[in-house]
């Protein structure tokens, strides 16, 4: 696997890991090191990489680079294709190490199984942003998968998503100023799992325990109590349905309908987690409470019942 090709916003990175460790019972920490990690940025917030896992037949034999890797490794044969799952970078040291915190869950589909048996010295491979592409750059530039994007002026935030959310939110938490004032809503398996998310002054954060409860249960309703408080209701907005078991729910401020974000908001709204749950807040916020969709973020990281990809 040749990583000598003109600088691209994302390169693969070969990589091993370093260390394992469960930082709660359902959210384990990888940390991986590699010769090549200098080059790894770090644009902060919920930055997405990809977590590449060796193919059944060959491992990373037949991964494709270059411009065009994409095509390349779709039309790979199944057992050939090493399998591509998204996280959040939690944390870069530069030039060393990258920690991904992974959800520990049943069943078992690749990456859990993956996450299962990894142990220190394990071979893996991230798909990252690339310090040296980065630094080519206008200043603000920003490699892409980065989806937290509050307007300049944000008076309140409003935070939600579930366990697989979790490291952005912790993310989100550390960056914002100490003067961001809102609310963060967290669906997480037990009450365990709360010591994850980190205090932040201004922001109160809400850890829901789900127990036996149906995925997305708690989260939906603590978003609505907490857009309850943060936004005053406006008028509704007609939204087009999204079939989330059949399509993608990713409705950023830069995509959605009316153009490009705003330059100062009210309330600034991020969430994501699992598609259903997702959905629903988005008609709520919008079609009932009447936010402008400049100003919030809707990402369904996963939907219950189907593997990513």
């Amino acid at each position: 696997m040749s990583t000598a090709e003109a600088p691209a916003p994302f390169r693969f990175f070969p990589v091993r890991v370093e260390r394992v460790e469960d930082v709660t019972p359902h959210l384990r920490r990888v940390t991986f090191i590699g010769d090549e990690l200098d080059d790894f940025a770090d644009p902060g917030w919920d930055q997405r990489i990809k977590l590449v896992l060796p193919a059944a037949d060959g491992g990373y034999a037949h991964l494709p680079t270059g411009a065009d890797w994409y095509e390349r490794w779709r039309a790979l044969p199944a057992g050939r294709r090493p399998v591509l799952r998204t996280y959040t970078t939690r944390a870069v040291r530069a030039g060393s190490e990258v920690d991904v915190d992974m959800v520990v869950h049943a069943p078992l589909g690749p990456a859990s199984r993956w996450l299962e048996s990894a142990r220190p010295g394990a071979s893996a491979v991230l798909l990252g942003p690339s310090r040296t592409w980065l630094s080519k750059q206008p200043t603000g530039m920003r490699p892409g998968g980065v989806d937290f994007v509050p307007p300049a002026v944000t008076g309140r935030f409003l935070i939600g998503g579930d366990e697989t959310a979790a490291p952005a939110i912790a993310r989100i938490l550390e960056q914002l100023p100490t003067s961001a004032r809102g609310i963060a809503v967290v669906e997480l398996p037990t009450a365990a799992d709360a010591a994850y998310l980190p205090a932040h002054p201004g922001i109160e954060v809400r850890a829901l325990a789900r127990a036996e409860r149906p995925y997305g249960e708690r989260l939906v309703a603590g978003v609505r109590r907490a857009a309850a408080e943060l936004i005053p209701e406006g008028v509704p907005q007609q939204i087009e349905e999204v079939d989330v078991d059949r399509e993608l729910l990713w409705e950023v401020p830069r995509t959605a309908r009316g153009g490009a974000a705003l330059k100062r908001a009210d309330v600034y709204a991020w969430l994501a987690g699992e598609a259903g749950a997702v959905c629903a807040l988005r008609h709520h916020l919008v079609a009932e409470r009447g936010l402008d969709r400049r100003t919030v973020a809707f990402m369904g990281y996963w939907r219950q019942g189907r593997a990513e990809g």
